[in-house]
């Protein structure tokens, strides 16, 4: 499986040379820019040492609203490569120009994708997607003689996100069919909620017009949820708004004391150590237990790659 990366990057080397393509040319190690938050803990893990890798938007960050700094363009001007999710996850990726490519790795991972909901990372299989696509535009900034242990960082990188999504899988089969409901204040985790079966509500984006809730949406959203099965009400921004707590009290479900991390990793915490504690908290919320035993060891996994 190592050596896609080598046909990869033998067919975009011809291809660049019959055009006239070329990456600029780095001093030392080539500077990678990743824009999005889960995104660039993909691809640090990925390249460990090989690249120089900059993050633009911080964990906890909110990609949708977020403006680029002095010191973001400053980096930007010294990269061979851009990486971003796509899909209009991120829209300051408008503004930026850069001396290598810009790439929008989600749109190459997932071509045929023609949903509206770029947080495609929430699915493990979709992560992967984005691993492959990030490794093979990395493979093209390394000497050939550092593309091998590119190709055995990603090796361990799929495995581990292959048996996240396996884990994944397990810890949703505990809730029964009449809960596999996902109460949430806007449209986040659509894929997660597809991959494992789970009808996602999303209150402020399904029943209201620009977050305005009026009577008649307050009354549509109470009876939708209250015949949904769920238990809890989860958002990501704590302390909740005051129509988040309108629905709260109109449904009498609990809004969740632990937010869930929809637009990338939460703050000190890696992409598969987020996930484990978005699963959990799902879990939780609809009166089941997570197993945080085995979701460790792929924790431990994951920060382990070297």
């Amino acid at each position: 499986m190592f050596d896609f990366i080598y046909r990869w990057s033998a067919v975009v080397a011809s291809l660049m040379a019959i055009f006239g393509i070329q990456f600029p040319a780095q001093a030392s190690q080539p500077v990678v820019v990743a824009v999005d938050g889960t995104l660039c803990d993909l691809t640090r893990t990925l390249a460990g040492t090989l690249v120089d890798v900059t993050c633009l938007i911080p964990p906890g960050g909110d990609p949708h609203g977020y403006r680029l700094k002095p010191s973001d363009r400053q980096a930007l001007s010294k990269s061979a490569l851009v990486l971003h999710v796509g899909f209009d996850l991120t829209p300051a990726v408008k503004k930026i120009t850069s001396p290598g490519s810009v790439v929008a790795v989600g749109e190459l991972a997932l071509p045929f994708y023609k949903g509206n909901d770029p947080h495609i990372w929430h699915d493990p299989a979709n992560s992967t997607a984005l691993l492959k696509v990030s490794a093979k535009y990395l493979s093209i900034l390394l000497p050939i003689d550092k593309r091998a242990t590119l190709a055995e960082r990603f090796a361990k990188a799929e495995s581990v996100m292959d048996d996240l999504g396996s884990w994944a899988f397990l810890q949703f089969s505990k809730l029964p069919s009449s809960q596999r409901v996902l109460v949430t204040d806007h449209q986040s985790y659509s894929h997660i909620a597809s991959r494992y079966g789970i009808n996602e509500i999303s209150v402020l984006d399904s029943f209201t017009t620009s977050g305005a809730l009026k009577p008649s949406s307050l009354m549509a959203i109470t009876k939708a949820v209250k015949a949904s099965g769920a238990k809890t009400i989860f958002t990501s921004y704590l302390p909740a708004n005051k129509t988040l707590k309108r629905i709260s009290t109109s449904t009498g479900l609990p809004i969740s004391s632990t937010p869930l991390y929809g637009e990338g990793i939460a703050p000190g915490q890696s992409a598969i150590s987020t996930a484990v504690q978005n699963i959990c908290t799902i879990l939780k919320g609809q009166g089941q237990t997570c197993d945080q035993a085995s979701a460790k060891i792929l924790v431990n996994r994951w920060v382990g790659i070297h």
